[in-house]
Formats: C-alpha cells, structure tokens, sequence
C-alpha cells in the first residue's frame, strides 16, 4: 500500500483525474462488516498533501469496520446513467490518524468543516482503477502500488 503522494508521483495524469472525481464530493465506501459481508457508506473523501482521508462520527459502523479490518473500496459517485464524467475506484487499507499533524492536514484541504467530535481514517492506496466514457467507447487505466 502506498499513500496518495505515492500515486500522485508514478501517475500524475491518472492521480488528477481522480482527484476531481473524488475530492470533496460523495464517494461510496465498502467495508467488511464482522460477518465478512460488504457495507457500503456515503463519505466525502479529502485528498490534499499528498494523502486521502476521510472524517466520521465516532460510533459509525464503518468506523469499526475500518478499525477491526482496514480493507476498503471507494467509488465516485457518476452523475448519470452513462457514466457521467467518468468512475474511479480505489482499493486499499485504511489506518486510524490520530496524530495531530494528520487531522489538520486533513481539516486544512477539506472542502467542508469537519466535527472535532468526528475520527479520522487515512485511506492507504493499493490499486486505482478508472473508466472514462469515450463516445460510444470506453477507456480503462489501472494503477497498482508496488507489491499489489
């Protein structure tokens, strides 16, 4: 797993294009609920820094998920039926950011005023794939962190 600043430097073209599709807009994270079944939750990524965060209310299901096994997916919203501007999703581990520096990074690049009652996760990046829509056609790039 890497950070977002490791994608940004080995695919910046693909890195900015993901970035508009994700930060601060509504996103959909997967997470492994305890039964091993998938949860799905709206969030809003931040993307700044060179790393991608997200902010919850400290009793959230996703929150628990993430703490008791890390492992993600997150989908951009699209803004129609053929895909709008594009999808990206990205695949990884989140970690827990409870270092002061992290949260107000995090605070610094988000597009709205988080809750100092909210918990923080850094979303680690493993794999980043997306579609762009081409006309009748359609586009697919991928990215995959060393060792993924």
């Amino acid at each position: 797993m890497g950070s977002w600043g490791d994608f940004e430097a080995a695919a910046p073209q693909l890195a900015a294009f993901a970035r508009e599709r994700l930060h601060g807009r509504v996103a959909y994270l997967a997470t492994v609920q305890a039964d091993g079944g998938p949860r799905v939750h709206p969030v809003t990524p931040i993307v700044g820094g060179g790393r991608m965060f997200v902010f919850m209310e400290p009793t959230s299901p996703k929150g628990r998920d993430l703490q008791r096994d890390g492992r993600y997916a997150l989908h951009c919203g699209v803004e129609d039926n053929a895909g709008g501007a594009g999808e990206v999703a990205v695949y990884g581990s989140a970690d827990l950011a409870s270092a002061p520096e992290q949260r107000a990074l995090a605070v610094a690049s988000s597009s709205y005023a988080p809750a100092e009652r909210y918990i923080l996760f850094e979303l680690r990046v493993g794999t980043v794939q997306t579609v762009i829509y081409e006309g009748e056609g359609l586009r697919r790039e991928r990215w995959r962190a060393e060792g993924q």
